[in-house]
């Protein structure tokens, strides 16, 4: 992996998540995607492996609409 010294902070996170794999990166851009506007994705590493991708969906409140939430696909939001 090349690294470059101008941005340390997205060095840092990059040289951090060397460890994923082509599947496990798909994974977690398929995740980011469901989530929508207010989601947030969590990643659970356990001794240096991608073990959990935990998702949580969230909704603004002032834009709800009865029966939405449950037939919520992630392009409508």
């Amino acid at each position: 992996m090349e690294v470059d010294i101008r941005h340390p902070v997205e060095n840092a996170a990059a040289r951090s998540l060397a460890f994923l794999n082509f599947r496990q990166v798909e994974m977690i851009d398929e995740a980011l995607a469901a989530l929508g506007d207010y989601g947030e994705l969590h990643l659970v590493v356990e001794k240096g492996r991608l073990r959990f991708v935990v998702t949580q969906r969230s909704f603004d409140a002032l834009k709800w609409q009865p029966g939405k939430i449950n037939h919520l696909e992630p392009d409508e939001e």
